[in-house]
C-alpha cells in the first residue's frame, strides 16, 4: 500500500486499485461495452457467455472539491481478456474541457496507453509497474490490459475536465486498435476510424 496525502488527509492506496478515502467510484460491466470493440460477433460471444453483468473494469476516486486547481486522484483496475484479437479496454475518452491533461502511473500489471489527437497523431505507451504516462490535453486516450492479469493505474486530472465518451463512437472507434501479435501485442489501423469531429 502506498500512502498519498491531500488537502484532506491521507489516501492508502493498494496495487489492486483499492483506496482508502475514496469519495466515489463506479463500475463498468460487459454489457455497457457496446459498440467498443471492432469484432462485435466475439463480443456478442462474450456477453453470451459471461452475461451483461460481468465487470470489465473499476474506477475508484477521491475528489477533494470541484473547485479551479482542484484535482481528481484515483485508479482504474481493467480486468483482463480478449475479443476477438482485440484486448480488454476501456471505453476512452477526451476531456469534455478538451485541454485537461491527465497522468496515469502503472501500480500492477501490463498495458498500453492508447492516445490519439484529433488533428490525427497517435501514440502508443507501454506500461508496466512504476511507469507512468503524460496524457496532454486535446488528445483521446484508453487504456488496454495486454497481460493476464488486471492493470491498474492511478490517474490524476483536473476536477473540472469532464469526459466525452461519444466522440470515439461517433468515430467509428479509435484510429488505432490493440491486438494480440506472437511477440505479445500490437497496434494496426482501424478501417472504421472516420476521423474525430468535436
Amino acid at each position: 500500500m502506498n500512502a498519498l496525502t491531500t488537502e484532506l488527509g491521507a489516501l492508502t492506496i493498494g496495487r489492486d486499485g483499492s483506496m482508502l478515502g475514496a469519495t466515489a467510484g463506479y463500475q463498468q460491466v460487459l454489457g455497457g461495452m457496446d459498440g467498443v470493440y471492432r469484432d462485435r460477433l466475439a463480443y456478442r460471444r462474450q456477453l453470451t457467455d459471461r452475461g451483461p453483468d460481468d465487470l470489465v473494469y473499476s474506477v475508484t476516486e477521491h475528489r477533494a472539491g470541484n473547485d479551479a486547481g482542484a484535482l481528481i486522484v484515483g485508479t482504474s483496475t481493467l480486468r483482463p481478456g480478449s475479443y476477438g484479437e482485440e484486448f480488454a479496454m476501456t471505453r476512452g475518452h477526451l476531456h469534455a474541457i478538451a485541454d485537461r491533461a491527465e497522468l496515469y502511473h502503472c501500480l500492477a500489471g501490463h498495458g498500453v496507453m492508447l492516445l490519439e489527437s484529433i488533428a490525427g497523431d497517435h501514440r502508443a505507451v507501454e506500461l508496466v509497474e512504476g511507469q507512468a504516462v503524460h496524457v496532454p490535453g486535446h488528445w483521446v486516450h484508453r487504456s488496454v490490459n495486454v497481460a493476464s492479469v488486471p492493470f491498474v493505474t492511478l490517474f490524476c486530472y483536473s476536477a473540472d475536465a469532464g469526459q466525452n465518451y461519444e466522440l470515439i463512437s461517433r468515430a467509428g472507434g479509435m484510429a488505432t486498435l490493440v491486438v494480440k501479435d506472437v511477440a505479445g501485442w500490437k497496434t494496426v489501423p482501424n478501417p472504421d476510424h472516420t476521423g474525430y469531429q468535436l
